[in-house]
């Protein structure tokens, strides 16, 4: 069996869950537009759908970002 180094794997769970967050934001905001105009026939298509969307692109780099500061911090500890 193959052992991954967990900087690496850490890594690769950064870019998979950036894209999976921006998918679920985008699938999300569509379910809600056809909701929108299944249930009350308003048609909302591109709004509702480019919001939500947004929302997945910021949370993914939130995760990023936090994920960063807390390997930063971490190193910055270990040379202390």
């Amino acid at each position: 069996m193959v052992k991954i180094p967990k900087e690496l794997l850490q890594a690769s769970m950064v870019g998979i869950q950036l894209v999976v967050s921006t998918i679920i934001g985008g699938a999300v905001g569509y379910g809600l537009d056809s909701a929108m105009d299944k249930w009350f026939g308003i048609r909302t298509f591109p709004v509702l759908f480019l919001i939500f969307l947004i929302l997945g692109i910021v949370a993914g780099f939130r995760e990023l970002f936090r994920r960063a500061t807390r390997k930063e911090n971490e190193s910055g500890k270990k040379d202390l």
